[in-house]
């Protein structure tokens, strides 16, 4: 039997991995915040702190040593998530804006334009259609695949992802934003889900 008032060092053994993973929560709720606010308006100030929030909650749920109770895995795989499908947008959003200079041209079904010489002149068509969709679709599968244990669907999925869009990827613009958009968009699902993995053991 255990004796009242607990010896120092017994009582910080059960409270630090309280204090922690509660910080990995609050980590996580303020991302997925800065995120929803970000989502009508971007703003990079704000989806720049959804990332160091997120790199933070990845850093510090490697610190416990032991696995989160039940009921705080459940809190943590419900953010994760929905950190990993809403925030991948602005994430990849931002990275485009920064690799491409914003020197493509958006179109009407959230694709961009590209231009072609062809015999008859200048064709502009349109490429990479229903990006945001694919991309929201992409990331709850990505984050789905990792947080139940079978990371190797990340390769189907990935697959599935270039035989679909293979037509369109003839001009170096839609390749370069098709690679840097998944890249990025799979990145950020894949570290959500990994906070998750690493709580849940």
């Amino acid at each position: 039997m255990t004796s009242w008032p607990l010896p120092l060092p017994l009582l910080l053994n059960q409270a630090v991995p309280v204090v922690l993973w509660t910080l990995v929560v609050l980590l996580l709720a303020a991302s997925l915040g800065c995120i929803v606010a970000t989502l009508r308006t971007p703003r990079r100030p704000l989806v720049y702190s959804a990332a160091a929030l997120l790199a933070a909650a990845l850093v510090v749920v490697l610190i416990p040593g032991q696995h989160a109770p039940f009921p705080v895995r459940i809190v943590i795989g419900i953010l994760a998530l929905a950190l990993a499908v809403l925030g991948g947008w602005p994430a990849s959003q931002l990275v485009l804006v920064l690799a491409t200079r914003s020197t493509t041209e958006p179109s009407a079904h959230d694709g961009i334009l590209v231009r072609a010489l062809t015999p008859e002149g200048v064709t502009t068509r349109e490429v990479l259609r229903g990006g945001t969709t694919i991309g929201l679709l992409e990331r709850l599968a990505a984050a789905g695949t990792i947080m139940a244990g079978f990371p190797e669907g990340l390769a189907v999925l990935i697959a599935i992802k270039g035989v679909g869009r293979f037509t369109e990827l003839e001009q170096a613009e839609a390749r370069e934003r098709f690679l840097i958009g998944t890249l990025t968009s799979i990145i950020w699902a894949c570290v959500c889900a990994g906070v998750f993995r690493i709580a849940a053991g």
